[in-house]
């Protein structure tokens, strides 16, 4: 069984040796890099001493346990789990699952004191994954989630001086700086920000003018006018100090706020670039919901999008969860025995195995053309128009009606395979909202470097390396996208077309 391979090589694996006995807290389990994290801690470190579950209980469930039971254990991810050990995955999660209900976002996670210092007492480590992702989110929500809550992780930490704090947070943190960007705290882009002495940037007041504004939109709307209002100035906030959407500010935000609070105590930061399916564990492809790329995979693959603004030799960077996984446990073996430091890494693929945007729309495109009916919940028939990336000025004039040079307008809707405007423009909707949310990402003129991460690994010796590979130049990029994400994408993320059903004539008609 794998668990008594992965007890057998302890004594050559540093990390398992320093997972030993531990107990860990983690959020956001109920999300996809979570539930990975979750699965590999539970299938190669057999001998970890617990596992402590934060999850808020919904409607459906009152407790964390019983909201476990039924979204978190039952998924897909742990298949290769209950094939190889079924006996052996129950037993873990009735003996070392221990599930709390409460909220991250809530002072104390919304628990008694008492039972919040007896959880601080009772930890190691903590490895926060819980996120709002949703680029376009509210900024008060955004807020809460992304920066606010990390109040709520360092007080954890403030209760347990010796515990050691893993905060995964994103290589877009980055914002609209450009170049080559290293594993260090990120300046701001644009808009100037206090810098301590220390290196973080002094974001109190900053927060504090962003919740005056939230207030005050809050004092003369309601409803959907509100949150429509809430989203437009968490875009407007995030741009105008140099960042791109709400997600990536408020998830430096965070960042500031963590580092400065933790400072002389133990603090690991694993950014992620792009996260999309495993390239091998727990199954290759595995994937949980549709991603960044996917989306724009998706709107092709159903032909609502034919143009998208991007540069095809700019560098797209994806990474397969998996190696973000492995990246999360091995800094959090390192913090463990090496506590009272800082440090940051990037699990990303774009300084050690480039992919352009180019030629992961070549790869999308060929695999499309002679196996699509393979991938039968992503196509529904054979694509019968190309991709096109073009640069942003002219993606705005044509999407936005502008008259074009003829001859230029012609060349492009020829190579779309269109003989009139109409049906170029017919899907523009979906076109601009994509273009919108994820135009900054297919443009990129950065390049995330992982160096600290590619030495944290070496230094973990050649067991840890096998059993938590992190680094990207493993992956193959035409056989990752065309056979194990595509394949992922179509067996995990999407279901089966619906078939429509038709009224017979006796039928009485129902109001839409």
């Amino acid at each position: 069984m794998e668990n008594d391979q992965a007890a057998a090589g302890m004594a050559t694996s540093q990390v398992l040796g320093r997972l030993k006995g531990k107990r860990v807290l983690i959020t956001g389990t109920s999300g996809f890099l979570g539930k990975v994290v979750l699965e590999k801690l539970m299938r190669t470190v057999p001998d970890i001493g617990g596992i402590y579950l934060l999850i808020r209980a919904n409607r459906r469930h009152s407790d964390a346990r019983s909201r476990f039971l039924a979204e978190v254990a039952t998924s897909s991810v742990f298949d290769r789990m209950r094939e190889n050990d079924s006996d052996g995955f129950e037993s873990f999660i009735a003996e070392k699952i221990h599930c709390i209900t409460g909220e991250v976002t809530e002072p104390s996670f919304g628990i008694a004191d008492e039972h919040f210092q007896e959880l601080a007492g009772d930890l190691d480590a903590v490895i926060n994954s819980a996120a709002s992702v949703n680029f376009q989110e509210a900024l008060d929500q955004a807020l809460m989630i992304n920066t606010l809550c990390l109040n709520n992780i360092a007080e954890l930490a403030h209760r347990n001086p010796e515990l050691a704090v893993l905060q995964v947070s994103t290589c877009y943190v980055n914002g609209m700086n450009s170049g080559q960007v290293a594993e260090t705290i990120i300046k701001p882009a644009k808009k100037s920000i206090p810098r301590s002495e220390h290196g973080y940037y002094e974001v109190d007041a900053l927060i504090r003018s962003l919740q005056k504004k939230i207030d005050d939109e809050r004092a003369g709307y309601t409803g959907k006018a509100l949150e429509k209002r809430l989203v437009e100035l968490g875009l407007r906030e995030a741009r105008r100090y140099g960042w791109s959407d709400t997600y990536t500010f408020t998830k430096w935000l965070g960042e500031q706020l963590l580092v400065k609070a933790l400072h002389g105590r133990s603090l690991t930061i694993v950014r992620p670039s792009i996260i999309e399916s495993a390239l091998e564990e727990p199954a290759a492809g595995w994937i949980e919901g549709v991603k960044v790329a996917d989306a724009i995979i998706l709107a092709y693959a159903r032909e609502k999008v034919s143009l998208f603004p991007g540069e095809r030799s700019g560098v797209i960077d994806v990474i397969p969860v998996d190696l973000v996984a492995n990246s999360i446990i091995l800094a959090l073996a390192e913090a463990l025995v090496e506590p009272d430091a800082h440090r940051i890494y990037q699990c990303c693929s774009g300084s050690s195995n480039p992919v352009t945007i180019g030629e992961f729309i070549d790869h999308l495109i060929a695999e499309a053309k002679v196996n699509y009916a393979a991938y039968d919940h992503l196509f529904y028939r054979k694509p019968t128009k190309p991709f096109i990336a073009v640069n942003r000025t002219l993606f705005d004039l044509v999407v936005s009606g502008v008259r074009l040079p003829l001859s230029l307008t012609n060349g492009v809707l020829k190579r779309l395979g269109s003989s009139s405007d109409l049906k170029l423009l017919r899907n523009l909707k979906t076109t601009q909202s994509l273009a919108t949310i994820f135009g900054f990402y297919t443009s990129p003129d950065y390049i995330f470097r992982n160096d600290e991460l590619l030495a944290l690994a070496k230094r973990s010796g050649d067991v840890d390396e096998s059993l938590f590979p992190v680094d990207a130049r493993a992956i193959v990029w035409e056989a990752y996208l065309r056979k194990i994400h595509l394949a992922g994408l179509n067996r995990y993320a999407l279901k089966a077309r619906k078939t429509p059903r038709f009224k017979s004539k006796q039928q009485p008609k129902r109001a839409a």
